[in-house]
């Protein structure tokens, strides 16, 4: 990431500004952004719009960065967008000292592809941050914050007040703010930035939000408090408490969108029937049965306490073996300390990343936190699967034990690939 605006501004500009020809939802925040980009999508499309959705990072393909009506443009699409977009790449590589990043070509792509769609509504997922990020071109009349926690610290800052003032870089004067629960250091700063610019926020738990969830069989049964009033009997096919609340951030972004909460709520079985459709791939994904492996793109501590938490709320497993790999700008210790009490013992792996952590290194912090003796090392992933599973079954009651890929999204897709190949 080159922390400025000047070549994607550059970029668009040569391909004739497509970001405005769509009104957009942008969404920031340190976990949650795609669950809850797809729920706002999934939810838009019922409502008879056509959309394009644009998230980060991919799991196992890069075209699933960009999708329009709810489907990855083919492959063949992808090539074509680029086709189109890298000469005008080329001529702002020559007029800055800087090249025109990866992430900010697959931007300049997807605005590209959405305005030739052409879409109602794009929802845009922030790359890294808000301030800087490349998507931040869009001046959105909504943008959602989802929980924010400590990472990527060496790029966005080492404390919350810090991540949270690049995060709130992406609203702008006029906007309505969509807040997920947030700690109280980032409270304040978003606030700030709202009286800055003129913006208006709502914030879950006090204008919306979960009012009752319960426990259902693949998923959970919500009674939502939008904005507009309640919506009750709705099932999200998704785990977990955070799922729950992502569920409600999209509804009220959705809603602040159409300008529902002034005149009432959206038809509720329209709202039903698009949260029964949700997916969310990589997030507490069940991929195999006998013994069941869950995947989970988990990556900082936040996000594993949301998924400890999920796992206890969800399943009843007597023994859960952890296959783990991170990345190397990762906060191993506090992710593996967050899953020590649901996890048996873990396998730790390495993925194909070149900014994986060794699997060594990774094996001696698993020591620290869950004892010798409770943690296996083996170098491939696909390996470390295989042993995680047999470490499963060997206790003889395969319906009550299960195996958690987790750590990273880069090892969450690899495994995904091998579990469905």
């Amino acid at each position: 990431m080159v922390p400025d605006l000047d070549r994607i501004v550059d970029l668009l500009d040569l391909l004739g500004d497509p970001q405005l020809a769509y009104p957009s939802i942008h969404l920031t925040g340190t976990n949650g952004k795609t669950s809850t980009a797809r729920m706002i999508d999934q939810l838009l499309r019922e409502l008879g719009m056509r959309t394009g959705r644009h998230t980060s990072p991919h799991l196992e393909h890069v075209t699933e960065r960009l999708c329009v009506d709810g489907e990855p443009v083919s492959p063949e699409r992808f090539a074509a967008l680029y086709d189109e977009v890298a000469p005008y790449a080329e001529i702002v590589d020559g007029r800055h000292s800087e090249r025109v990043t990866f992430f900010e070509l697959l931007t300049a792509m997807g605005f590209a592809a959405f305005a030739d769609a052409p879409v109602d509504v794009a929802v845009i997922e922030v790359g890294l941050g808000g301030r800087w990020d490349a998507t931040n071109v869009i001046n959105a009349p909504v943008a959602v914050v989802m929980p924010i926690s400590l990472d990527h610290v060496g790029i966005l800052g080492s404390t919350i007040e810090e991540i949270a003032g690049e995060k709130a870089g992406l609203i702008h004067p006029g906007a309505t703010v969509i807040s997920a629960p947030q700690p109280e250091a980032a409270r304040l700063v978003l606030a700030q930035r709202v009286a800055q610019v003129g913006a208006r926020i709502v914030r879950e738990g006090i204008d919306f939000g979960v009012r009752a969830r319960s426990i259902a069989v693949g998923g959970q049964m919500l009674e939502l408090q939008g904005l507009g009033g309640g919506y009750e009997e709705v099932f999200l096919p998704l785990y977990g408490e955070h799922q729950a609340s992502n569920a409600a951030c999209a509804l009220a972004a959705v809603e602040s969108f159409l300008g529902a909460q002034d005149r009432g709520t959206l038809d509720v079985d329209v709202v039903r029937a698009a949260f029964a459709e949700v997916s969310s791939p990589g997030r507490l994904e069940v991929v195999r049965r006998s013994p069941t492996v869950l995947i989970d793109g988990a990556h900082n501590p936040a996000g594993a306490a949301a998924l400890a938490a999920a796992l206890e709320d969800a399943f009843s497993f007597d023994r859960m073996v952890g296959v783990i790999a991170v990345l190397d700008d990762k906060d191993a210790e506090g992710l593996l300390a967050e899953l020590e009490p649901v996890l048996s013992e873990v396998v730790i792996t390495t993925n194909s990343s070149p900014r994986a952590l060794p699997a060594e290194k990774l094996a001696a912090i698993a020591v620290e936190v869950f004892g010798e003796d409770r943690v296996q090392l083996v170098e491939r992933l696909d390996d470390a699967i295989e042993a995680a599973v047999s470490a499963a079954e060997a206790e003889g009651v395969l319906g009550g034990s299960g195996v958690l890929v987790t750590g990273s999204i880069v090892t969450v897709g690899e495994a995904r690939h091998l579990l469905h190949r």
